[in-house]
């Protein structure tokens, strides 16, 4: 018994005589078989049929999911979505069926991006900044407050100092950084001493080339330089090796083991930092004076006798005060970021690399920050 062959689709435009709007009958079969001359037949009448065409789908005879798709091109999604209210005597099943195609098909233009607008795309830029910012001052307070906490308790309990871990990150923050950190220093000494000879010497001031040295390196250089420099040396160091051990999942062997990381890994970080960062500053200190005393010596015909009588006479000590004040809080910041970084870190190496950058750029950021607040602050209590 043989099956008889149905005719491919095709579309049938009759105009009424009595309105302008026409009879658009729609008859065969609508499937993939005859998909390419289905879509020659739509691209022809696309361009006649209106929105006031009437639709007569009752000829139609088998139907899939293409022959469905190419109706949908034709007629609309909008006007498919109203199916039940001009074509009702069709089937269910393929009601349901030119539906489902047109939704799908409606979706992507329902879904299209609005116009932009370069000025509201650059404030939401800046609202996503500082959002970030924002989520990220939270958390390092949040750490900072953890790591306090566990400080407190740890100190109370000389048991639980490991004493060998605080010894290796001293030698590794702090005797191995003097060499960086005087020369450094020295050769700024220097810079300024030449800076302020050139613009004192037009008022006939030379002689106070040897405040303007001390007064800037007691004060903002020899703590600025050395936090800086330990900034970019030794906070790279904690969050480049706390996120190795992350990606190695190490602190997760900690943590099962019953032990605390911030008490294992960050507290002799910390600990080492407010050791180290205040003997570095007084290092930086005097190196930054003995640049200055060089080039008072060679180029301003000032002894060294003379330089010292003016700095014992003229610079009093609460300078020195203030200077080496400041450092215990650089060092604190300094080590926490870069402890938080490294745990912030996942997995993977790129994530390692990121993170580590990002310690060195927050902390210098923080520093001069509250450097800047400082001395502002100092300026206004007189000190």
């Amino acid at each position: 018994m043989t099956h008889p062959i149905s005719p491919p689709g095709s579309l049938q435009r009759h105009p009424n005589s009595d309105t302008q709007a026409a009879t658009l009958t729609i008859a065969g079969d609508w499937t993939l078989k005859h998909y390419a001359a289905l879509r020659r037949e739509v691209e022809r009448a696309r361009r006649q049929v209106s929105d006031s065409d009437q639709v007569d789908l009752n000829p139609v005879g088998e139907l899939d999911t293409a022959g469905a798709g190419l109706l949908v091109e034709l007629l609309g999604p909008a006007r498919m979505a109203r199916l039940q209210d001009w074509a009702p005597q069709l089937p269910v099943e393929r009601q349901a069926l030119l539906r489902t195609v047109a939704a799908a098909l409606d979706k992507p233009e329902a879904g299209q991006a609005p116009a932009t607008n370069g000025l509201a795309d650059v404030l939401a830029h800046v609202g996503r900044a500082v959002s970030a910012v924002w989520n990220q001052q939270r958390t390092l307070l949040g750490f900072i407050g953890l790591t306090l906490q566990t400080l407190f308790t740890v100190i109370l309990n000389p048991r639980r100092w490991r004493v060998t871990a605080l010894v290796a990150h001293i030698e590794q923050t702090g005797l191995d950084a003097i060499p960086i950190v005087a020369l450094l220093t020295f050769l700024v000494g220097a810079v300024v001493a030449f800076l302020g000879a050139t613009v004192l010497a037009d008022f006939g001031a030379t002689i106070y080339t040897v405040n303007l040295v001390a007064f800037s390196f007691l004060r903002e250089f020899g703590v600025l330089l050395a936090a800086i420099l330990l900034a970019g040396r030794t906070a790279s160091a904690f969050a480049a090796q706390i996120g190795a051990m992350k990606s190695n999942e190490e602190i997760d062997a900690i943590r099962t083991l019953g032990l605390s990381p911030i008490e294992l890994l960050v507290l002799p970080r910390v600990l080492a930092m407010l050791i180290t960062l205040p003997i570095l500053t007084f290092i930086g200190i005097l190196s930054g004076i003995v640049g200055g005393l060089v080039v008072c010596s060679l180029a301003l015909d000032i002894s060294p006798t003379m330089f010292f009588t003016i700095l014992q006479r003229d610079i009093p000590l609460n300078h020195f005060l203030v200077g080496i004040g400041k450092a215990p809080v650089f060092a604190f910041l300094i080590a926490v970021i870069g402890c938080l970084e490294g745990f912030k870190a996942s997995g993977s190496a790129q994530s390692v690399g990121e993170h580590t950058t990002s310690s060195v750029v927050q902390s210098i950021f923080m520093v001069i920050l509250l450097d800047a607040i400082a001395a502002l602050f100092f300026m206004e209590m007189g000190w």
